[in-house]
Formats: structure tokens, sequence, C-alpha cells
């Protein structure tokens, strides 16, 4: 996707130096080299692997290149000490390196201050200290003449890079400044009139969209997602006529895009999603002939979709979700022939899915969650065309429809199904058992009941399941407790990390578990709010990569099985609103993960765990179990074998301790009914 964030630039000069350092055999190290390096990793920890100070020749230490053009001494030309697990400072010796060309310290845990002086190296052409923890201003005097590479990324800075940059490194050409807290620093790189790549993003800086960089004649890529850029684009962004990349997304822009895209003929990727955009597409927008990628969500932009793909006959990924567009589904995307991903989720478009969608050879994710779409069983039939279709989303649509049993339905290809909140009346399809390769499949918030067939147990890369909110009943199949990929682990979902949005919902409406991206789903199995009956398997146990089980309110009964404490990678655990008895294992205190349990409004007794995660859940947790003993007080009593009575011993069946002691267990009985709720219940109410 996109520009590789290492410019060619980079690689050249690294490929020069390979070349530099061939001349000769390891000559002697310069002194002055040898003393710099032991002064800057006295500030570091722990000793970096490679340098061994016994020797005099620094040339030969671990990242270190130097210029072998001298027969007599080597000078350090490169020191490359990425992703070595440093800790501590730079070191103001460093500058002691005068001939300094490379330096890479980037994925380390360097802090504090940089030097000064590291901003004054004449002959230094890279600098990569990304990644890190590095801090304060940066220098207001730089003097870098040589410097074409400069990546500080991802650190602590809070102040924007000096105007003299530009001045004094007029060759710069790839400049990453991303994801540091500038604020609201100008922009002086109007004279960095060779700068290919700049990344600004994620900084927080504020105005209006930085009109210097319409100079940058030569500019390719563009960043300037995650600010608080606002006001309208302007008409100068079409100056930037060598553009492939322009990210603009998450800022606070405002008004129409600007009709300029014509003038950008080599622009491939555009996103400016998350503003306030408003407005029709652009005609210039809807017709380039260069754009692979654009990403329009999150908008307010209205009309009809009418995209070209006679003219955009390139573009393979459009997303247009979450904006006001209005009519039909456009049957004349079906010619655009080599899109792969469609996102028009979350628009006022209506109708049905197009017949002609069945030419999208290419379409390997689709999402129409949410735009008003009917007649689901015409929309399957056309869809299972896609043969390269790997994840649909088509919730939030066909109220009330009845889920087709067509068996003749073919998604071979498909990863995710997500059909959430739409009503729909029948069973569990059988044709869903022809999706092998399925690993997320979401058919929760609908009206479909029966039994669970158990070949829903026999997906060899499912990893999430949500069938919550239905009506199926009967008992959970036990062969979902033989899930492969949440036994092994076989696969994850690694082919698209696509903004599909996933909102589950309490009684009450608001929101509880929002997934923004697809990527992050944890392993789970959700059959809450449903009418299933009998045993919670002892073999649940096995699945060992399972991260939320959650069998709320169903009718389940029997005991909790000890093998629970199996799974674990287990994070949420609720089986509350059952009619589960028996005591609560002690072996789930070892569940080290488990961060939400709930087993309120069972039938359960005995003493609560209070070791491990149990001493952190609230006592809602277990409200609604009358026979349950509460935390944090003496166990519960226990059947006691009688003392024995010798013959020719009087036993007292009465005295004034035993009066007391009964009065005193007397009051904390009825203490402990109110407080606990078996009295007067308090808390939530099941739906059951």
């Amino acid at each position: 996707m996109g520009i590789p964030k290492v410019s060619l630039a980079f690689v050249m000069v690294v490929i020069m130096f390979q070349q530099m350092i061939q001349g000769s055999q390891e000559p002697a190290c310069y002194m002055n080299d040898l003393t710099a390096l032991k002064g800057f990793a006295k500030c570091l920890e722990p000793d970096i692997g490679g340098w061994n100070w016994s020797s005099s020749n620094c040339c030969s230490f671990t990242g270190i290149t130097c210029d072998n053009s001298s027969d007599i001494y080597g000078r350090v030309v490169g020191l490359e000490l990425g992703n070595k697990r440093l800790t501590g400072t730079i070191c103001e010796s460093l500058v002691g390196l005068k001939q300094l060309r490379i330096l890479n310290l980037s994925l380390n845990s360097l802090h504090g201050k940089i030097p000064a002086n590291l901003f004054h190296f004449r002959n230094l052409e890279v600098l990569d200290l990304s990644n890190n923890y590095l801090v304060g201003p940066l220098p207001s005097a730089i003097h870098l003449p040589s410097i074409k590479y400069l990546d500080l990324s991802k650190n602590y800075f809070s102040s924007f890079i000096s105007m003299r940059l530009c001045t004094s490194s007029s060759h710069i050409q790839y400049l990453d400044l991303a994801h540091n807290f500038f604020g609201e620093g100008l922009i002086y790189l109007e004279n960095c009139t060779s700068l290919q790549y700049v990344f600004l993003n994620g900084n927080g800086l504020s105005g209006t969209f930085p009109e210097n960089l319409f100079r940058l004649q030569h500019l390719r890529v563009l960043h300037l997602q995650q600010n608080q850029f606002s006001g309208p684009l302007s008409y100068g962004i079409g100056n930037l006529s060598n553009l492939v990349e322009l990210d603009i997304s998450l800022n606070d822009f405002s008004g129409s895009l600007p009709d300029v895209f014509g003038r950008l003929r080599k622009l491939e990727s555009f996103s400016a999603s998350s503003n306030r955009l408003t407005g029709l597409l652009p005609a210039s927008l809807v017709n380039s002939a260069s754009l692979l990628r654009i990403d329009l969500h999150n908008n307010s932009l209205d009309g009809p979709i009418r995209i070209n793909c006679s003219a955009m006959a390139r573009v393979t990924s459009l997303d247009l979700a979450s904006n006001n567009f209005q009519g039909p589904v456009p049957a004349s995307l079906s010619s655009c022939q080599s899109l792969r991903a469609l996102d028009l989720a979350r628009n006022k478009l209506g109708g049905v899915v197009p017949f002609k969608f069945r030419n999208l050879h290419a379409l390997e994710i689709l999402t129409l969650g949410n735009t008003s779409i009917n007649n689901i069983s015409t929309a399957l039939e056309i869809l299972q065309h896609c043969k390269n279709l790997t994840i649909l989303d088509l919730g939030l649509n066909f109220y009330l429809e009845e889920m087709p049993s067509n068996v003749n339905l073919q998604f071979t290809s498909l990863t995710a199904l997500i059909i959430p909140f739409c009503h729909l009346r029948g069973s569990l399809p059988i044709w869903l058992s022809s999706s092998k390769m399925l690993q997320l499949l979401d058919l929760s918030w609908n009206s479909l009941g029966g039994s669970l067939p158990s070949w829903i147990g026999k997906f060899e890369y499912l990893f999430y399941l949500d069938l919550s909110n239905n009506s199926f009943s009967g008992e959970i199949p036990e062969s979902l407790t033989g899930l492969e990929n949440l036994v092994h682990k076989t696969a994850l979902l690694k082919e698209s990390c696509e903004h599909i949005y996933l909102v589950k919902r309490k009684e009450q409406g608001r929101p509880r578990l929002v997934y923004d991206n697809i990527c992050t789903f944890p392993p789970t199995i959700d059959l809450s709010h449903n009418k299933f009956t009998g045993p919670i398997w002892p073999s649940f146990g096995n699945l060992k990569n399972l991260h939320v089980l959650n069998l709320e309110e169903n009718n389940l009964s029997g005991s909790i099985p000890d093998s629970i404490s199996g799974m674990t990678s287990l994070e949420v655990l609720d089986l509350s609103c059952n009619n589960l008895s028996g005591e609560i294992p002690y072996s789930l205190v070892h569940l080290s993960f488990l961060s939400v349990f709930n087993v309120s409004y069972n039938r359960l007794y005995g003493d609560t765990p209070s070791g491990g995660q149990f001493m952190t859940f609230p006592d809602s947790s277990f409200d609604g179990n009358q026979a349950l003993c509460p935390r944090l007080v003496a166990p519960c009593q226990r059947k006691q074998i009688p003392p024995v009575v010798f013959p020719g011993k009087k036993m007292k069946i009465m005295d004034w301790n035993f009066g007391i002691g009964a009065a005193i267990g007397f009051l904390l009985t009825v203490f402990f009914c109110f407080k606990s709720g078996w009295v007067i219940p308090k808390g939530r109410v099941c739906r059951c």
C-alpha cells in the first residue's frame, strides 16, 4: 500500500557505502573515532554486542562502517544500531565522529534530549532516531548541509523544526517528523525544494492547510493526518503535480473537495476520511485515471455516487462509508474490474444489490452494512459469483426477511461473514457449512431459531463466533469445543484490516463492545441471550486460545466444569442468568488474564473463590445466588460430625454460651441476607 517509507535515496546511500568498504581489509581505526565511540557506549545499556574494547580496530565492530580509502586508518562513516534494545542517552561524545554519514539509532529505548551539536555534522546524509523516547525542543540552529534522509518520528519532541533547516539543508529529500508533540508550531519547509517525502502526521498541528507546501514541486508523498488542521481545502493542492500519495484524514477540514484532481495526474492514493467535508464528489475525482485508492469515509458528502469506471479502470479500493450519499447502490461500479475493496456502509442508498455486481471478479471485501438495502436472497445469489470475496458485511439491512436456506449457495473463499442487527428469521443455513475458510461469523441480533448443527464446530479456521440475541435452542453442540483455531491457533484474519464497525449493545441500548478494525477482534464464542439448555461441556477447557466466552441468559444447567480453567487465554467469562448449580471451581483463580467474570442469577452455592483475579470482581458478579457465600467473611459452615458422648458424662443441650452464639449467628444471617439481595434482590433482572 502506497510508497515505501524508506526512500530510494536512502537505499542508494547504503549501497554506495557498502561498495566503499570493499577497497581494503580492516584498516586501523582512527583514534579520535575510537574515543568518541567509547564515550558514546558509556551512556548506553546494555553493552553493545559485537563491540570488543580489547581491540583498537573499531571498524570491525557491529554496526560500524568505515571509509577504507586510506591504507593507514579507517574513518567511521556509518553507525547503524537500529533495533538493538539499547537504553540510555545520546552522549555529546558522539559528535566526535567528524566523518559520519549514516547515523541510525532507531527502534531502541533512548531517552533525554539530543545534543545540539548532533545537528552540525557536515557530512551526515542519513539521520534516523525514530521510535525512541527522546524529548525536548529541537535545536534552533541546524546545520546539516549534506542531509538527505531525516527521520525523528515517534518520539516526544515538543517544538517544530527550525526554518533554518531548509536554509542549510537544501538537499533533504525525506523528512519524517510524525507522532511527536509539535502542537501549534509553524511549518517552514518551502525552501526545502528537493523534498519528496514529508510525514507530519500525529502532531496536533493546527491552522489551515499549510500553503507553503505548495511550493514543493518534487513532493511525492504528503501525510498530514491525525492533526487539527481546519478550514476549506485550497485549490493550491493542484500545484503538487508530482504527488503520488496524499493523506489528510482525521483533521477538521470543511467545505467541498476542490476540483483539482485533473492536475494531479500521478496521484494514486487519496485519503480525506474523518473530516467535515460536504457537497458532491468533484468531477475530476470520479474521472481520475491515476487513482488506485480513495478513502473518504466519515464525512458529510452527499448526492449520488457517480464513479466513472471507464476512466478509473485502475481503482482497487473505494471507501465512501459514513456519508450522506443517496440513491441506489450504483450498478456502474460493476465496471471497475480491478476493484478489490468496496465500502458503502452507512449511507442512504436503498434498493437491492445490483445484478451486475456478479461481474466483480477481483472483489475481496464488500461492506454494505446499514444502507437500507433489501432482498437478502437475491443479494447472496448475486454475490456468490464474486469468487474472490473474503469479507462480506451486510448488517443492519433486510429487516424481518427470511435467512436463505438455498443449499446451492457457495461462498468458498469467505473468511468473514457479518450480518447482525437484521431480525432475520429462519435457522442457521446449511450453505454456510461449505465455507471452509470461515474465520469470523457474526449473525447476532436476529431472530434465528432451532438447534445448532454439529458442523458449526467443524470450521478449521473459525476464531470469532457471535450468535447472540437470537432464539437458538437445544444443547450447545459439543463440537464447538473442538474448534481447531481456538485449540491450536491455526490462523487469524490477517489478509485484511479494513474498518468494519461492529457494535454490541446492552439491553438498555448502550454500546458494550466496539471494534473498528477487523484484525482487533478477540477470539470469541458468544451464544448469549438465546434459549440453550443442557450442560456446559467440560471439553470447553480445550479452547486454550479463546479470549471471550459469553453464555449469558440461556437456560443452561449442571455445574461449572473445573476444566474451564484450561482456557488459559480467557479474558471474559459470562455465565450469568442461567440455571447453573454447584460450587464455583477454585481452579478459576489460575486464569491470570480474566478481567470480566459474571455468574450472577444462577443457583450456585458454597464459598466464593478469593484468590487471583477474583479479588478484582465486583459483588454484582455473584448476585442472585442465594446459597453462595460472600467474599471476605468466614467460609460457609460445613456439616459437622457430632461430638462423641461417653457414657457416664451428662451432656448439656443449652447454656449461656450457646444462647449468645445463637443470637449473634441470627443477626449475622439477617445482615447478609439483606446485603447480598437474598431477601430484597438488587442489581439487574434477567430477561429470562
